[in-house]
C-alpha cells in the first residue's frame, strides 16, 4: 500500500528552531532549525517507511484569505532572522533527500497539504500529516491520521477519528466550526469575542455546527453569550471561512511523483558534512562515504647514507616529518630534500649523525623552503639543532591566500593547485588505533613528493601573495610569527603540578557538599548525571513546568535549567555541580595529564593557520578555553607559574582592542571621543544611547551598552539581542536604532564594508588579510546573510588579531636585541604571557608596554594593562 508523508515545513522547522539553543556550523551559518527539522525528518522515515513524501511551505505574506479579512495573521511577530536565514539551507537538504517540496502563489503549506491529502485519500493512500498547527485536524479521516507535534523535536501526537471524538466529542470537520467561534490567536482569527474553547465545545455539541447555533440563539441560554453571538454573527461565519483548508490548489503534480526512495546517497552525505551534522553522518556506514583512490605517479630519488656538501645547496624545500600532528610527542621519521642537484631521502639516524648536514640547518645563508616552519624548529629544536634561513612557508602562504579553505594539508593544497598531487598522511600512515610507520620505500616517496611540490609551487603562491598585495603581512608578520611560536611551544609553561591537584581536591569537596544539598532539596539521593533521574525528579516529583523533551524524556540541558532559574533553589545548585564537574573533569584532570614530568611544563601547540580570521588558537591543552567567569575557573590560573626560583609572571592584555579598531575603521566621532578622553565605552555609549549624564548611567544600562557594544559588528539582530539581555524583540530593536543613531559612521562602516565586499568578493584587514566571500551573491538567503555578517566582523577582529601577531613579533624582536633571559609563554586573546627573572620585571614591563601600543598607528590610542605577579592569576 502507498504511504505518504506530509509535512508541514513552516511548522516543523519553527518547532525546531525554538527547541535548540542556536547552532551555527564553522562558517558561522545558523543550523539550528535545519538540524532539528532534518532529526524529525529522519524519525519519520525511520518509524512509517513512507513510499511518497512532500514539504509544503508558505509562499509570502499574502494569502487568498487576505481578501475576506486584511487583519488574517496580523500581529504575528517578524521571523528571527536567525530563522529566516535557515529555510533556503533547509530545501537544499530537502533537494538532497530528494523529497518534493511545493510552495503555491496566495495559498498557505496547509491548502497545499489539505488537497493532496485529499487527492491521496480517494485513491485508499495511507495519508500521514506532520505539523504543529491544531488547524489541520480537520482533515483527519480514516486513511488520514494529523500527528501533532509536542514539546521539543522528537515526540507527536496522533489523531484519528475516534481520538478528535474522545477529545472533543465531535468530528473532525467540525475542527472549523470551533475555530469559527473561539477564534485563533496565532492566525489573528477573531471569533466571537468572550467565547472561549470550553464554551465552544458545549455549544457545538448540543448544535453540531456554527450555523445551527447562530440560527439557534434564542434557545441558548445566557443573556450576555446571546448578545455576542448575535453581534457577531458575520465575523463568526468569517471566521470559520478563514478556518477552513482550501482543498483545490492548483497543484498539477500527479501523486505518483512524490516518490520517495533511499535517502542514503552521496548528496546528504556532502550536506551534512557542510552543516557538520556528525551524529547524523554516523547514520551512514563505511561503504557509504562514497570515496575513490586514484594512483599516484612515482618520483625518482636518492636516499643519502653520507650527506655531503654536494647535496645541501641553496635553495632547497625541506620536509621534516613526524607520524602526525602530535608533534611534541612524537619523534621525527625522516627528511626529504629537492633542490637543483636532485631528490634525496635521509632517515633520521643518517641525519642526526651528518655534522654537515646539521651544520646546514643551522646556517642563516642557505635558504630553505618547508612546510609548517613551526613545527620544523620545534622537531629540530628537540634535537638541539636551530633551524635557521627558512625563506617559504607552504602552509603559511596557502592559509593567507584563502584561510576560508577547511584544510591546507599538503595533498589538499596539491590538488587545488593541480601540482605533483601527494597522498593524504592518513592513506600512507593511517590514523587512530592504525596509526604506523610505513616501510621506508613507501615513506620516502611520500616525503620526496612532499619536497617537490613545496618547490614547484614556492613561486606560484610567492606570485599570489605579490598580487594581493600580501608579501608583507606573509614575510614581515607570518613567516617571523611562525618562530616566535615555535620558541614558545618550545619553552613551554611550568604548571604547578601539586597545587592543582589540591584544587581537584577541593572541588571534589565541594562537589560532594552540593550533592548533598541537591539531594536533600530533592528529598532523595539518584544520579545527578543521569538525564532521565534528574527529568523525573524536577518534572515529575518537584512539578517543574518541563521546558522541552527528547527522546529518552525529559531535556535537563543547560538551556533548559537556565529558563526554570528562580523557580526552585535546586536548579542554581544543579547548575553551579555541572560547572564545577566539567572544570574539575576538562580542566583540572586534563591539565594534569599534559604536564611533563620532569620540567613540570605544559606544551600547547599554537594553531596559526585554522581560523578564518586571523586569531591563534592553541591545542593539546587548549589554554584558550579555561573558564575564568566563576572564580573557581579563574583560580586554575594560580598553577601556572614561573619556570625558575624568584621570577615573576606578567601578563599584558589590550583593552578593549576591537571596539577601537571599529573606531579607526569607521572613523566615527563619538566611539573617537571615548577612547581619546579614556572614557569606559560602554558608560559613553550608555549616556549617547540613552541620552543621560554619566552620572544617571545604571548597570543595566551599561550591560545593555556593552551586549550592543560587541554584538552590533557581528550583525546582531533584535532576536539575538533580546535573548542576549532577556528584553522583548521591540526593545531590542529600539536599542539598535538608538545606538545607530548614536553611532551614525559605524552604521555607514557596515553598509559599506558589505557593498564593497559585494564588488571586490573579499574583506581586508588593515595589514591586508583577506577573507573571501562568494556567498555575498549567493541565492541562498542564509550563506548570504552569514556573508554579510562575516563582512562587517573580519576587518574588525582580523585587524584585532594582526595587532597582537605583530606585537608578538616586535617583542621577540626587542628581547633578543636586549638580551633579555625573559621568555614569552603564552598568547591567549588580547592577552600576553611572559616570565622574568627579579632585575628584568621592570624593565621588560616598560618594554612590553611601549611596543605593545605602537604595534600599530590608529586614529585612537592602544591601551594595553599590565601587571606582575607570582603566577598568572596574580598577574591579573
Amino acid at each position: 500500500m502507498n504511504k505518504l508523508i506530509l509535512i508541514d515545513g513552516n511548522s516543523i522547522a519553527y518547532r525546531a528552531f525554538f527547541a535548540l539553543p542556536l547552532l551555527n556550523n564553522d562558517k558561522g551559518v545558523y543550523t539550528n532549525a535545519v538540524y532539528g527539522f532534518t532529526t524529525m525528518l529522519l524519525k519519520m522515515i525511520e518509524d512509517d517507511q513512507p513510499t511518497h513524501m512532500l514539504v509544503a511551505f508558505d509562499k509570502g505574506k499574502t494569502t487568498f484569505r487576505h481578501k475576506t479579512f486584511s487583519e488574517y495573521k496580523g500581529g504575528r511577530q517578524k521571523t528571527p532572522p536567525e530563522l529566516s536565514e535557515q529555510f533556503s539551507l533547509l530545501r537544499e537538504v530537502l533537494d538532497a533527500f530528494q523529497i518534493k517540496r511545493f510552495e503555491v502563489d496566495e495559498y498557505e503549506a496547509d491548502d497545499i497539504i489539505g488537497t493532496l491529502a485529499k487527492k491521496a485519500g480517494k485513491k485508499d493512500w495511507q495519508v500521514k500529516v506532520y505539523t504543529g498547527d491544531r488547524d489541520l485536524l480537520q482533515l483527519v479521516s480514516d486513511n488520514i491520521t494529523v500527528a501533532l507535534t509536542k514539546k521539543g523535536i522528537s515526540q507527536v501526537e496522533e489523531y484519528t477519528p475516534e481520538t478528535i471524538t474522545e477529545k472533543y466529542g465531535f468530528e473532525p470537520i467540525r475542527i472549523i466550526d470551533m475555530k469559527g467561534l473561539m477564534g485563533d490567536s496565532s492566525d489573528n482569527i477573531p471569533g466571537v469575542p468572550g467565547v472561549g474553547e470550553k464554551t465552544a465545545l458545549k455549544l457545538l455539541k448540543e448544535y453540531e455546527t456554527i450555523e445551527n447555533v447562530l440560527d439557534s440563539i434564542d434557545s441558548i441560554s445566557g443573556k450576555k453569550l446571546k448578545e455576542r453571538l448575535t453581534e457577531n454573527k458575520e465575523q463568526a461565519l468569517m471566521s470559520k471561512e478563514l478556518a477552513t483548508i482550501f482543498l483545490d490548489v492548483p497543484v498539477s503534480t500527479p501523486l505518483e511523483e512524490l516518490s520517495f526512495g533511499n535517502y542514503k546517497n552521496e548528496q546528504v552525505v556532502s550536506i551534512f558534512k557542510e552543516l557538520e551534522f556528525q551524529s547524523l553522518l554516523e547514520r551512514f556506514s563505511p561503504d557509504e562515504e562514497f570515496s575513490s583512490n586514484e594512483e599516484l605517479e612515482e618520483l625518482s630519488y636518492q636516499e643519502l647514507t653520507e650527506v655531503t656538501a654536494e647535496q645541501l645547496v641553496s635553495p632547497s624545500s625541506l620536509i621534516v616529518e613526524v607520524l602526525d600532528e602530535h608533534y611534541h610527542d612524537r619523534e621525527i621519521i625522516g627528511f626529504s630534500l629537492v633542490n637543483q642537484t636532485g631528490r634525496y631521502f635521509i632517515s633520521p639516524e643518517n641525519a642526526i649523525r651528518s655534522d654537515e648536514f646539521k651544520k646546514w640547518l643551522n646556517d642563516e645563508s642557505q635558504k630553505k623552503w618547508v612546510f609548517d616552519a613551526k613545527r620544523a624548529v620545534v622537531l629540530l629544536g628537540k634535537q638541539g639543532v636551530d633551524l635557521k634561513g627558512i625563506e617559504f612557508d607552504l602552509l603559511m602562504a596557502s592559509y593567507l591566500l584563502d584561510p576560508s579553505h577547511s584544510s591546507h594539508d599538503m595533498d589538499d593544497i596539491t590538488k587545488r593547485k593541480n601540482v605533483g598531487k601527494v597522498q593524504a598522511d592518513d592513506v600512507v600512515y593511517g590514523k587512530g588505533a592504525k596509526l604506523k610507520q610505513p616501510e621506508k620505500d613507501i615513506l620516502a616517496q611520500h616525503l620526496v613528493k612532499k619536497a617537490q611540490a613545496t618547490f614547484d609551487l614556492k613561486e606560484m603562491l610567492e606570485k599570489e601573495l605579490k598580487e594581493n598585495e600580501q608579501e608583507q603581512l606573509f614575510f614581515d608578520l607570518e613567516m617571523p610569527l611562525s618562530i616566535v611560536l615555535a620558541k614558545m611551544e618550545i619553552t613551554g609553561v611550568k604548571v604547578d603540578k601539586e597545587q592543582l591537584e589540591k584544587m581537584g581536591e577541593d572541588l571534589e569537596e565541594r562537589l560532594l557538599a552540593l550533592e548533598e544539598k541537591i539531594h536533600s532539596l530533592a528529598g532523595e539521593s539518584f544520579n545527578i548525571n543521569s538525564p532521565k533521574q534528574l527529568g523525573q525528579i524536577l518534572f515529575e516529583k518537584l512539578e517543574l513546568p518541563p521546558v522541552k523533551k527528547t527522546k529518552t524524556g525529559y531535556s535537563t540541558s543547560a538551556d533548559v535549567l537556565e529558563k526554570l532559574a528562580g523557580k526552585h533553589d535546586i536548579i542554581e545548585h544543579i547548575l553551579l555541580y555541572r560547572q564545577l564537574g566539567k572544570l574539575n573533569s576538562t580542566y583540572i584532570e586534563g591539565l594534569l595529564k599534559v604536564i611533563r614530568e620532569g620540567s613540570s611544563k605544559i606544551h600547547t601547540r599554537f594553531n596559526q593557520a585554522l581560523t578564518q580570521t586571523g586569531r591563534l588558537s592553541s591545542i593539546d591543552p587548549n589554554l584558550q578555553n579555561i573558564p575564568i567567569r566563576l572564580e573557581e575557573g579563574r583560580k586554575i590560573r594560580k598553577a601556572f607559574v614561573a619556570s625558575q626560583d624568584h621570577w615573576k609572571i606578567i601578563a599584558a592584555d589590550y583593552s578593549q582592542i576591537e571596539l577601537r579598531v571599529l573606531a579607526h575603521i569607521s572613523g566615527d566621532e563619538g566611539l573617537i571621543e571615548a577612547f581619546e578622553k579614556d572614557m569606559d565605552v560602554h558608560t559613553k555609549t550608555a549616556m549617547d544611547v540613552f541620552h543621560v549624564s554619566q552620572e544617571e548611567v545604571t548597570s543595566q544600562m551599561r550591560r545593555s551598552a556593552k551586549a550592543v557594544n560587541f554584538g552590533i559588528v557581528y550583525g546582531i539582530s533584535d532576536y539575538g539581542l533580546s535573548q542576549n539581555l532577556g528584553i522583548t524583540r521591540k526593545e531590542a530593536a529600539e536599542f539598535i536604532e538608538r545606538y545607530f543613531k548614536s553611532y551614525p559612521k559605524v552604521k555607514a562602516y557596515m553598509d559599506d564594508v558589505v557593498e564593497e565586499a559585494r564588488e571586490k568578493g573579499y574583506v581586508e584587514t588593515l595589514l591586508k588579510r583577506r577573507r573571501y566571500l562568494p556567498e555575498l551573491t549567493s541565492r541562498n538567503f542564509n550563506l548570504r546573510s552569514f556573508a554579510e555578517r562575516t563582512a562587517m566582523n573580519t576587518p574588525i577582529q582580523g585587524t584585532a588579531a594582526d595587532i597582537i601577531k605583530k606585537a608578538m613579533v616586535d617583542m621577540g624582536k626587542e628581547m633578543e636585541k636586549g638580551s633579555f633571559k625573559s621568555k614569552m609563554l603564552l598568547q591567549v586573546h588580547d592577552e600576553l604571557i611572559f616570565e622574568a627573572p627579579e632585575d628584568e620585571k621592570e624593565s621588560l614591563m616598560k618594554l612590553i608596554k611601549q611596543v605593545m601600543e605602537s604595534a600599530l598607528d590608529l586614529k585612537v590610542p592602544l591601551k594595553v594593562e599590565a601587571e606582575i605577579g607570582d603566577s598568572w592569576y596574580d598577574a591579573k
